[in-house]
């Protein structure tokens, strides 16, 4: 079933770049989405949580991280994005709300689990967006909650990508090279801005959580943590 309902806790916002959705879309599938959410979940440590924990997915774009859940097992769903279009692709049983992640409207300490994959390094203002976002999550979620995130991080790995993606050649070879060198001009400078600062990313997140799990590979960092209370 297609879920139409919308919550609009903010009017008039959408932040879709047509481009940047059409070099996604080039990028992988959403089933080869749904895939490696799922493998992230796991990693995070997901196949032993409570299949009826309060989870949120922030940015969570056309669903792709709600649906991984789905298939994991877990019921109670709530998916935020600013993009009405967006939320409008997704097709499952999750509640969506219409919002700025730095302003969401769940109840003090009201979820279990919130999961952000690939959002916060897309924030415009660095640190103050950052700062009030990871404090708005850690309002919402429960004693003992969980912060779950998954974002670009530089590693030698990435800066080899990233000089591939400066490479005619590769790009002709591995579309998905050229589909990932779109989106990263797209992003520019906010995305330099959030790799050229791990240890004050790091920093903020400490402020508000403890860390439970973090795992730097391949040019993602992998972090789960407990909220301090």
């Amino acid at each position: 079933m297609v879920q139409k309902e919308l919550v609009y806790w903010h009017e008039g916002l959408s932040c879709v770049n047509d481009d940047w959705e059409n070099a996604y879309n080039k990028f992988e599938t959403q089933e080869e989405e749904i895939q490696k959410f799922i493998k992230r979940f796991k990693q995070l440590g997901a196949e032993k949580w409570d299949k009826n924990a309060e989870i949120a997915s922030l940015f969570c774009g056309r669903g792709g991280g709600l649906i991984a859940l789905e298939r994991l097992g877990f019921k109670n769903l709530h998916g935020v994005d600013l993009s009405p279009e967006l939320l409008m692709q997704y097709e499952g049983p999750a509640k969506l709300y219409v919002a700025d992640c730095r302003d969401i409207k769940f109840e003090d300490n009201s979820l279990d689990y919130i999961s952000i994959h690939g959002g916060l390094h897309h924030l415009v203002k660095f640190p103050e967006d950052l700062e009030t976002t990871i404090k708005e999550i850690h309002r919402v979620l429960k004693k003992d909650g969980h912060f779950i995130c998954v974002e670009p991080w530089m590693t030698p790995f990435l800066g080899f990508v990233h000089f591939a993606c400066k490479q005619s050649i590769f790009k002709k070879i591995y579309p998905k090279l050229d589909a990932l060198s779109t989106m990263v001009d797209l992003e520019y400078p906010i995305y330099d801005t959030w790799l050229a600062h791990p240890d004050k990313i790091l920093s903020i997140y400490d402020k508000y959580f403890t860390t439970e799990y973090k795992n730097i590979e391949k040019g993602k960092i992998n972090y789960s943590g407990v909220k301090r209370n």
